[in-house]
Order: structure tokens, then C-alpha cells, then sequence
């Protein structure tokens, strides 16, 4: 697969990504939570599936040091107005894996997984 240097248009259709604040009461105690959204009509949500694809099966090790250091990870910015709708918030979607160590990032705390 070869690399995209200019990134930027990566969807097509119709993509909308927002966070949604919630609240509850349940006796008497309130309960906030968010929610990211992400709605699309059919083209937005195939493109989008289509960039994960290409985010997850990038060989990173392959890519010039010049465009992706080793280190860093591979990642797209998906803007409000640009490749999402107005409404959207910003959103970074990138591989957890570094290039050169395979390392994730200190703040990600794996899953639990059951063994049933």
C-alpha cells in the first residue's frame, strides 16, 4: 500500500461525530456520562470504514523516516467542515502501535478480558 503524504479529504458522504453529554437521576442520585456519536449516511460510513482499513493495515516500519519518525504513530484528522459536518468535533483516529518500538502510549490501559 503506498503512503499518502497529503492527507485531508478522506470521507465521502456524510459523516457527523459529536460527544453527547448525559445526565440521570436514579433515587435521587444524578449520573453524568458522555457518549461520542457517529452517524452517516452509507458513503460517510464506508469511507470511514475504508480510512480505518487503510489506518490498520499500513506497514509503518515501511514508511520513509522523513514522514513518520520512529515513535510516532500513524493518524488522520478528521476536521468539522472539512471531511466531517459542521457539527462535528474534531476527531484524531490512529494507530495505538508506534513505529520502530510497537509501544503504546503510556495512558492506555488495556481491557480486561475475560477467560470464560
Amino acid at each position: 500500500m503506498k503512503y499518502k503524504l497529503t492527507k485531508g479529504d478522506e470521507i465521502e458522504g456524510h459523516l457527523d461525530i459529536f460527544i453527547s453529554h448525559n445526565e440521570d437521576e436514579d433515587d435521587g442520585e444524578i449520573r453524568k456520562w458522555n457518549e461520542i456519536l457517529i452517524h452517516g449516511d452509507p458513503e460517510g460510513l464506508k469511507s470511514l470504514a475504508k480510512l480505518l482499513l487503510k489506518i490498520a493495515e499500513l506497514d509503518q516500519e515501511k514508511v520513509n523516516d522523513r514522514y513518520l519518525r520512529i515513535g510516532a504513530r500513524e493518524h488522520y484528522h478528521l476536521r468539522p467542515n472539512m471531511e466531517l459536518s459542521k457539527s462535528s468535533i474534531e476527531v484524531i483516529v490512529g494507530r495505538l502501535d508506534s513505529k520502530g518500538t510497537g509501544e503504546f502510549y503510556n495512558r492506555y490501559v488495556p481491557k480486561e478480558i475475560s477467560n470464560d
